[in-house]
């Protein structure tokens, strides 16, 4: 008879086998009719999940953060049920739950609209109100794969036949809809109340650009109607914040379709992104890194040797020469390697700390392409530590510390934390392995810092911790990473002299800060909105005159400012001041400068500070003391 432990201690004793929902029903009524879902041991079940033996209960309610994951796969369930309804010749292919949301992708050969989204969700609504029950069923594959066929969807029985034989499956059904899936569901349609479909995408059959293009519909789902409208007002503000439209205005950047996922830099685009550059290799200089640099284009020898022309081989761009195959580089680790190797190390050499701003090429799917966020072409702020077992973990204490330290430079200080392990292909030993998933969660334990495990996400060659930082609309970018590599060097014949004169294969640990350049930029943009602060912004002051007798005056600032060090430009067109400074301020200048009459004769300039405020005037001195304090 199983005996059950509740989240607060107390275990309560049945006398049978009973479902989550009896449980919630025996603690009360009120728990009853929330309840959404259980978390039995761990693991999210239905409410008519049967517990048979002593087990740990949690009841999750919309009141839980759990919750999200199982209203937003029953409301990808409801889209699908309300699509087929609508437009009974739509097939269903796949619909997973997604950060904020969820998807389902369609195989309807008309095609869906926006005035068709609209349709769609009304009908949602229509079947929440008949408080449909959801309904888990299990059934045999090949009954599961005749099922589908003689309901004419053949993408779900391509899916159930990719299957491992003599499996058995899960299926949910609600009113006359039935479909693939693990679970867990809430128990009906009427706990989902809180959704919006967003929008239309088209989509590859299993992500395969060779197959048939699908219709994709996007929406989002949320425990309440709070909590969705303020993730409809942080999408207003993204799209307002949105990089490729702020580097539009302030002519910072471009791309076109003759070099797709590549940047075409303007001036004040470039300036920001070589600041980037010129930060971190002054953080390079200051911790010990050595600047190198590597070939674009390596043999295609290497790129088998080191592993990535098996694991990374489509991912890479080509080119043959004189009998010859060649890669130009995704990655700078390999070249690293081959300096590291140019000399015989020794124990005293290490740590060596190798940084490279490499250009790195990849092909990613056009399909992903997406401004400075997602590109073909960029350049990271990429090192390789070589280091002994021992180094490991003072390493990795160090780059956490700095790491952190970086961000909050560039005002990010919400960052979480993410020890991230094998994954199911890879290469090295599960001895190797072993070792690198401890030395990294030993590091992050001893600096007492909460971090989250990533089972499987790991990169081929290692685990890594990852940083994940979050920016003003509380959005998550992934840009720092650790990465603990046993096996390249080994591959590679990397060796050093240990101190007992033997010959020793070092540890290679891969690492980033900020990730790719132009991926940083657009974060820097959307977070800051093209308001950067002072010392990261392409341009910091624009001169302006009132009049054509202010001109010279004007330009002997402009030079005196450049010279020392700082980033201005003049506006001396015969215009309005007032017009000049609604035109420049646009630009998100963290100042404008005004020269008038009065300023010439008193050798100073009016200065207004980025949102309107007038600091006076000032004289030069006192202007640049103020900006470099800033």
């Amino acid at each position: 008879m199983p005996n059950v432990t509740l989240p607060d201690g107390t275990v309560k004793s049945f006398d049978q086998s009973l479902s989550v929902a009896d449980v919630a029903s025996s603690i009360g009524s009120g728990l009853a009719r929330e309840a959404l879902a259980g978390e039995v041991d761990g693991q999210l079940v239905d409410t008519s999940f049967l517990i048979e033996s002593d087990v740990e209960l949690a009841i999750v309610t919309n009141k839980d953060d759990k919750a999200l994951e199982v209203i937003r796969h029953s409301t990808a369930h409801l889209l699908a049920q309300a699509t087929q309804q609508l437009y009974p010749k739509a097939q269903v292919t796949i619909g997973p739950v997604i950060d904020n949301g969820f998807y389902y992708d369609f195989a309807y050969e008309k095609g869906f609209s926006e005035e068709d989204l609209v349709k769609i969700e009304k009908k949602m609504n229509a079947i929440v109100k008949q408080n449909l029950p959801i309904q888990r069923l299990e059934m045999k594959r090949e009954d599961a794969i005749e099922l589908f066929k003689s309901m004419g969807e053949h993408y779900k029985a391509e899916i159930i036949e990719s299957i491992p034989t003599n499996e058995v499956l899960s299926l949910y059904k609600q009113g006359d809809f039935i479909d693939l899936c693990r679970g867990p569901h809430v128990p009906s349609t009427s706990k989902l109340k809180v959704f919006k479909l967003m929008k239309l995408a088209g989509a590859y059959w299993r992500g395969d650009s060779n197959n048939e293009m699908l219709q994709r519909v996007y929406g989002t789902a949320w425990e309440n109607k709070k909590d969705l409208e303020d993730y409809l007002h942080r999408l207003e503000e993204a799209e307002k914040r949105d990089h490729r439209k702020i580097g539009k205005v302030q002519d910072l950047f471009h791309t076109q379709e003759e070099a797709p996922g590549m940047i075409f830099w303007h001036p004040k685009g470039w300036a920001l992104y070589q600041l980037i550059v010129q930060y971190m290799s002054q953080v390079y200089k200051d911790n010990d890194y050595l600047e190198v640099n590597t070939p674009e284009l390596i043999d295609r020898t290497l790129w088998e040797k080191s592993g990535h022309w098996d694991k990374f081989g489509d991912s890479m761009f080509t080119t043959h020469s004189e009998s010859r195959d060649y890669a130009i580089k995704p990655m700078n680790c390999p070249g690293h390697v081959q300096i590291y190797k140019h000399s015989l190390k020794s124990y005293r050499d290490l740590p060596l700390r190798l940084a490279e701003f490499g250009s790195c090429h990849r092909n990613e799917p056009s399909g992903t392409l997406h401004g400075l966020m997602r590109v073909r072409n960029f350049v990271q702020d990429d090192a390789h530590i070589f280091c002994t077992p021992e180094q490991i973990q003072s390493e990795v204490s160090d780059f956490i510390d700095l790491t952190f330290e970086v961000y909050k430079h560039f005002g990010f200080e919400n960052i979480d934390i993410k020890l991230s392990t094998r994954p199911e292909v890879r290469v090295g030993s599960n001895e190797a392995w072993d070792k690198a998933e401890t030395a990294l969660a030993e590091a992050l334990s001893a600096k007492g810092i909460e971090w989250e495990l990533q089972e499987g996400e790991g990169a081929f060659y290692g685990p890594k911790v990852e940083f994940v930082l979050k920016d003003c609309l509380e959005r998550e970018w992934q840009c720092g990473t650790i990465q603990a590599d046993f096996s390249m060097p080994e591959r590679l014949e990397a060796q050093y002299i240990a101190e007992d004169g033997s010959k020793q294969t070092p540890v290679m640990l891969h690492r980033v800060i900020v990730g790719s350049i132009e991926r940083f930029a657009g974060i820097l943009i959307e977070h800051y909105e093209g308001a950067f602060p002072s010392w990261l912004a392409p341009i910091q002051a624009v001169i302006l005159n009132i009049t054509q007798k202010q001109e010279e005056f004007a330009k002997k600032v402009e030079k005196k400012l450049k010279k020392q060090g700082l980033r201005v430009i003049s506006d001396l067109r015969n215009e309005k001041i007032g017009y000049k400074i609604r035109e420049h301020s646009m630009q998100r200048y963290p100042y404008i400068l005004v020269v008038g009459d009065r300023e010439v004769e008193n050798n100073q300039i009016s200065v207004r500070q980025r949102g309107g405020q007038d600091l006076g005037s000032m004289s030069l001195e006192a202007l640049i003391e103020l900006i470099n304090q800033e």
